[in-house]
């Protein structure tokens, strides 16, 4: 392995932008840098959150809801953002794209009761988001701001516009495909915590997005779609037909000794993912690279010999059984690499609302 971890930045939190009983350091599910600031997402929220990079912390927290962008068919219920990316021009979301199961309360209510809500599937619309929001730096303060539509810098005349990938309140164009698929068909009515779909990470490689799925993992084997979108009307996006026989999507498939997948980043050529249990369980969290990243124009598999293990990044119940989930991955402006928590284990938590973010080298020779 060739990555080791190297410090911590701290990331100061505002719980009361939000009207959550939750702690937002509790929920943090990706990240993504732009210059000296970061956006993060947490699972109960509805937007991004922005801080900005002031030594060994980031700080000034701000949140932007993404209904102030887009429509949402849920307006600000939960959309579940699980993975965040940066092209350049616009910031990149998803969803999990996934239903969920019950979850019991802690012995407060009658065993029937628990009994039953485990048995309940709940398909949340505002899960099926893929969508991109402009993101534009000022030239004289270095601010990074979302637009819900600006002109284009780089092409005079012509507008950039957030936009979703089209969907209703069941589906997105891309699950409705999947249904249609016979590696997908039999798990899309399937909770994402229980190997169904669930889409835990994005990256995008000019027109090529690659979403990373946690579930379902096949005879060990992950998945990575790979996805081409165009404009359609003024906020809509719709997938390209890019497969073999006209199938808006390809396939990869990678052997992460049965993990699946957690993120997704983007190191030059190279594609990172980092990856763990697919069940709600405790395990290793490890760190992957794709030298030269995924095969254009084909589908393709990629086994063990072809990836490299970078690092584990956290082992579970080392630290505390059930906490400590890595979720989020991004690089640093000084060619590092940042990993935010789901969960964080107590040693990275300071005074009410804060967490420490770690900090990883890069494998020598090789600049991001």
């Amino acid at each position: 392995m060739s990555c080791k971890k190297s410090h911590q930045l701290l990331l100061k939190l505002d719980d009361s932008l939000h009207f959550t009983e939750k702690k937002i350091r509790d929920e943090l599910s990706s990240v993504v840098r732009t210059g000296e600031y970061l956006w993060l997402a947490f699972d109960e929220g509805h937007g991004l959150e922005r801080l900005k990079r002031v030594k060994d912390t980031y700080q000034g927290h701000q949140t932007f809801s993404l209904t102030e962008y887009m429509h949402l068919p849920e307006g600000k219920d939960e959309v579940d953002i699980e993975g965040l990316a940066y092209d350049g021009t616009y910031i990149w979301i998803v969803g999990s794209h996934s239903t969920k199961r019950g979850k019991p309360d802690e012995r407060k209510d009658s065993l029937k009761k628990r009994i039953k809500c485990l048995a309940k599937v709940k398909n949340d619309p505002n899960r099926h988001t893929l969508a991109r929001i402009p993101v534009l730096k000022d030239p004289e303060t270095g601010e990074y701001t979302l637009y819900k539509s600006c002109p284009d810098p780089k092409n005079p005349g012509q507008f950039l516009t957030a936009s979703r990938l089209k969907a209703n309140k069941t589906q997105s164009q891309l699950t409705k495909a999947l249904k249609k698929d016979k590696h997908f068909q039999p798990f899309m009515d399937i909770p994402g915590k229980d190997n169904g779909l669930d889409i835990e990470g994005i990256a995008v490689m000019g027109e090529r997005i690659f979403l990373g799925l946690r579930g379902p993992v096949l005879r060990g084997w992950a998945i990575i779609l790979e996805v081409q979108v165009k404009q359609k009307g003024k906020d809509t996006l719709k997938l390209k037909k890019i497969g073999k026989h006209k199938q808006r999507y390809r396939k990869h498939m990678v052997n992460l000794h049965g993990m699946g997948i957690r993120e997704l980043a983007v190191a030059q050529d190279d594609l990172l993912i980092l990856a763990g249990p697919t069940m709600d369980c405790d395990g290793t969290i490890a760190l992957y690279r794709i030298p030269g990243g995924l095969p254009d124009k084909v589908e393709s598999m990629l086994y063990n010999d072809e990836i490299e293990r970078l690092v584990n990044v956290t082992l579970g119940h080392e630290t505390e059984y059930g906490r400590d989930k890595a979720e989020g991955l991004t690089l640093t402006e000084d060619n590092e690499l940042l990993v935010v928590y789901d969960a964080p284990a107590s040693h990275r938590l300071k005074d009410e609302s804060d967490a420490y973010a770690d900090i990883f080298t890069y494998p020598e020779g090789k600049s991001v």
